[in-house]
């Protein structure tokens, strides 16, 4: 579906084939270890016109119990009618099984592809980032779903950082007790799981925040280790204890802009050239964070910053030229306000739609 609706956009980049049939396949994402799904695909006069997934995450239940469904894989031709039914099947899916709102989309879940791409189109997706016709955010809104939250992605490009930020660094480097040092790629299993275990004390009270299962942590682990560039993830320790830590990785988008795709027949040797002989110029932020103990103390309120120096340092030397920090709540004013001090350009924005189903049951009756 993306293909049919998104083939001649040139700023659009094929997600591997590999990697989603990987997502989408129970036995290979863990994800469906603790989740209800359903695909659906739209068809007029037997030609593909929309696709959509219909998800129910008990995980997310668990933690916030407000009988949210979701949706992800929102594709559609240029037609309200056609988004208004798969929107009702996405609905009726989480409806029957108990569910009062539905939000997305999420492919699959939060901690996967999120949200509508509404602004920044004319700038390529970066990995795990979502891309979509100008036109999906008008069908999603004719289909009843209104705004819940946006995300925003955020362009760095790697030059002189703003005095505040090398003072920050500074700041940082004369404490004592701190330690800024690489993840130990002779360790690397053992270092992605630290990652994720102080991403996940960072962004606990966040909107919508699942912690990783065991599972999912491993394979984000066995998916990152092998693009993973130790520059580029980075741990403070505070008096040996992980207190923070930023990761993040070159862009595989930009090995794989032209193979539609497809890594067979020839496609593999030129992604595997462009990754590790080549090598991406741009790169993602994904995770970056503070632990809550440290968070909380002012005197460690410069770690962002400093992380954000030092991986910005370190990438400048190994040619990369611009990244993007994110996604971030729209919300998190903190967060934000410190990444436009740190020089970012808000250039994306990413929508996370929603529809109350008991409103819309009455209404029907």
């Amino acid at each position: 579906m993306p293909h049919l609706v998104l083939g001649d956009d040139p700023n659009w980049i094929a997600p591997l084939d590999l990697l989603m049939t990987e997502q989408l396949t129970p036995s290979k994402n863990p994800f469906f270890e603790h989740a209800d799904v359903a695909l659906f695909t739209a068809h007029r006069d037997g030609e593909l016109v929309g696709r959509i997934s219909a998800q129910i995450d008990r995980a997310h239940l668990e933690k916030h119990r407000d009988a949210t469904g979701f949706f992800g894989f929102f594709d559609t031709i240029d037609d309200p009618e056609v988004g208004r039914a798969l929107v009702d099947a996405a609905s009726a899916f989480v409806r029957e099984r108990g569910m009062k709102r539905l939000r997305g989309p999420l492919s699959l879940s939060i901690n996967e592809e999120t949200g509508l791409l509404v602004e920044g189109f004319d700038a390529p997706p970066m990995m795990m980032c979502p891309h979509h016709t100008r036109y999906q955010g008008a069908i999603a809104e004719a289909a009843g779903l209104h705004k819940a939250m946006d995300l925003f992605g955020w362009r760095y490009v790697v030059e002189d950082l703003p005095p505040r930020v090398v003072r920050a660094r500074e700041a940082v480097a004369a404490m004592p007790e701190v330690t800024v040092r690489t993840l130990k790629k002779s360790q690397v299993e053992q270092e992605l799981r630290l990652v994720l275990e102080i991403w996940d004390d960072a962004w606990k009270d966040n909107w919508c925040h699942v912690s990783m299962t065991a599972a999912e942590v491993k394979a984000f682990v066995d998916t990152m280790k092998y693009i993973i560039v130790e520059d580029l993830a980075l741990i403070i320790e505070v008096d040996g204890e992980p207190a923070a830590m930023c990761f993040a990785a070159p862009n595989i988008n930009e090995a794989a802009r032209d193979l539609q795709g497809k890594l067979l027949p020839f496609g593999f040797a030129k992604f595997l050239w462009r990754m590790f002989v080549k090598k991406p110029k741009t790169a993602r932020l994904i995770l970056l964070g503070v632990k809550e103990k440290f968070r909380s103390q002012r005197k460690y309120g410069y770690l962002p910053m400093a992380l954000v120096h030092e991986v910005k340092t370190r990438g400048q030397k190994l040619g990369y030229q611009w990244g993007e920090l994110g996604w971030t709540l729209e919300t998190n004013t903190p967060v934000n306000v410190m990444i436009r001090a740190m020089g970012g350009k808000k250039y994306k924005v990413y929508r996370v739609y929603e529809k109350d189903l008991e409103a819309t049951a009455a209404t029907s009756q």
